[in-house]
């Protein structure tokens, strides 16, 4: 595979917001959002994908985190759309399970082309830290929109709000590794019986 790395940038009225994805990476994180909750699940996702990210985000925090998130949420799933590339040799889909004390999640990620959502996650409390938990569909609803994949997410168990959110994230950085792993059984084919993706 060539390298997978890619940069992009958004900068509107609301948001300042550059991204740095490398695909396969050692899973380091660079990260300034102003928003310290999301900089922490980012966390999660560049240390149990194995993507390095460098994220920085300018938005209107004065007013609150909804366009950083969801702006976030969009550069992020573009800056992915471009360094997978074509998409030969991986795997396509990925899934994981984590848990994290009594909480429960479920992770599974399908690079199809087709941009659908599904999360079924009810929170059990309204914010973690400062950071509304209505902002995490917004987050993933930008992602997948832009990355062009199938993404269901559902929390199966937890009733501390800090660790639904968090076996959320590792499980969705696990299941992105996952996918876009080479897949030596597939040499350079295209993982679809369409011939595209």
């Amino acid at each position: 595979m060539s390298e997978r790395i890619a940069t992009v940038s958004r900068d509107t009225q609301e948001t300042r917001i550059s991204v740095t994805v490398n695909l396969d990476g050692s899973g380091k994180l660079n990260c300034e959002t102003g928003v310290p909750f999301l900089d922490h699940m980012l966390d999660q996702v560049a240390r149990h994908g194995l993507i390095d990210l460098d994220i920085k985000a300018e938005g209107d925090l004065h007013i609150d985190d909804h366009h950083t998130v969801e702006d976030l949420g969009i550069t992020l799933g573009q800056a992915f759309a471009r360094a997978i590339g074509d998409k030969r040799g991986i795997r396509r889909y990925g899934h994981a399970y984590v848990p994290l004390d009594e909480a429960l999640s479920r992770v599974v990620v399908d690079f199809s082309g087709r941009a659908g959502l599904f999360m079924d996650v009810e929170f059990t409390r309204a914010a973690v830290g400062r950071l509304d938990t209505q902002l995490f569909w917004e987050f993933f609803q930008g992602f997948v929109n832009h990355a062009m994949v199938t993404l269901h997410i559902d929390n199966l168990k937890g009733f501390n709000a800090h660790h639904q959110a968090e076996t959320i994230f590792k499980a969705f950085g696990r299941a992105l590794r996952m996918a876009l792993e080479e897949d030596p059984r597939m040499a350079g084919q295209m993982p679809s019986t369409k011939g595209s993706l």
